[in-house]
């Protein structure tokens, strides 16, 4: 029997790293089509959502879009050649519920984005201000 895999938690700027230091990682915005495009995401982040409209229910597709998107390099019968999944949303709590999705599913190097793209929201009710790969000044482009 096989140890089951954690999601692994990292913060923006170490998400940012990882794909400057490790070619194969791939960030995947997980975020609605609406939220991607007008909203923003970071640069270079292919776009997989888990929940979009207009039913607004999770991606039944996910996983074996995921699986296509990495070519057949994750999930294999040999875990240690596992690409890095780089996982993201607006503040970290869709990505993570993901990203445990794909670890049930055999995918064993998942990472979640912990603050999202734009971060918890502050007193005022604004993102952007706390935390995320924005507040961050990580790369990012708007459609």
């Amino acid at each position: 029997m096989s140890k089951k895999k954690d999601l692994k938690e990292i913060t923006p700027p170490e998400a940012y790293k990882l794909i400057q230091e490790s070619p194969r990682a791939v960030l995947i915005d997980i975020r609605s089509s609406m939220e991607f495009l007008f909203v923003g995401h970071p640069a270079g982040a292919v776009h997989v959502p888990w929940i979009d409209e207009p039913d607004w229910v999770i991606n039944p597709q996910f996983a074996a879009q995921i699986r296509k998107l990495m070519l057949g390099g994750v999930g294999t019968q040999h875990p240690e050649s596992d690409a890095p999944i780089i996982l993201i949303c607006r503040s970290g709590k869709r990505s993570r519920e993901a990203g445990e999705f794909l670890l049930e599913q055999g995918l064993s190097e998942v990472y979640n984005v912990t603050e999202g793209f734009e971060g918890e929201r502050d007193e005022q009710h604004h993102r952007s201000t706390l935390g995320g790969w924005r507040f961050h000044g990580l790369p990012w482009e708007q459609c």
